[in-house]
């Protein structure tokens, strides 16, 4: 638990009866994302029927879910082991700027590391993940995107240099909760 605006934050798994508010959740905090596809609510609803959804951990606070985040696997040049994918994170418009964030991707990323990931890659704003510890120009790519907002950060061995996949719920974006 954590102390959060003068009320406690809870971080958990993801339960089964939270699957519709943590769609609807994903969905009203990318709506006005001008980098959004719209499909990230579809992508975790996909990574969760596909059996790729590593981690899925839900921020709740006074009994309302108020942020998730998920983790799923990643490969680098087709190869994929102890690498995960963080993503996507989104937290109650209403709310933003309080620490929701990054509460989830410290409770995240410290569970990872509990079992024994190597390494955790991203696509975002270095300025905003930096803090965390991930790295951009590290030797990923994904596409045409820049180097830097193709993120690693690594607890193991260092990681090769190559195209980063993500889990083919990415590519689809498809199903309803």
């Amino acid at each position: 638990m954590v102390l959060f605006q003068f009320s406690i934050l809870d971080i958990r798994d993801e339960r089964k009866e939270d699957h519709r508010a943590i769609y609807d959740l994903i969905q009203s905090a990318f709506a006005d994302k001008e980098f959004s596809s719209g499909t990230e609510g579809p992508i975790v609803n996909r990574l969760r029927t596909d059996g790729d959804l590593t981690i899925s951990l839900v921020a709740v606070r006074a009994e309302v879910l108020v942020g998730h985040i998920a983790f799923s696997p990643l490969s680098i040049e087709g190869v994929s082991k102890d690498i995960y994918a963080l993503g996507p994170v989104a937290a109650d418009p209403e709310l933003r700027h309080q620490g929701i964030g990054t509460a989830l991707i410290n409770e995240g990323l410290a569970r990872l590391r509990s079992i024994n990931a190597r390494a955790c890659g991203l696509v975002g704003d270095p300025n905003y993940y930096h803090r965390f510890g991930f790295v951009g120009n590290c030797g990923l790519s994904s596409g045409t995107l820049p180097a830097e907002v193709v993120q690693a950060l690594v607890w193991g061995e260092p990681l090769p240099d190559g195209e980063i996949s993500f889990a083919p719920a990415f590519s689809t974006g498809s199903s309803q909760p």
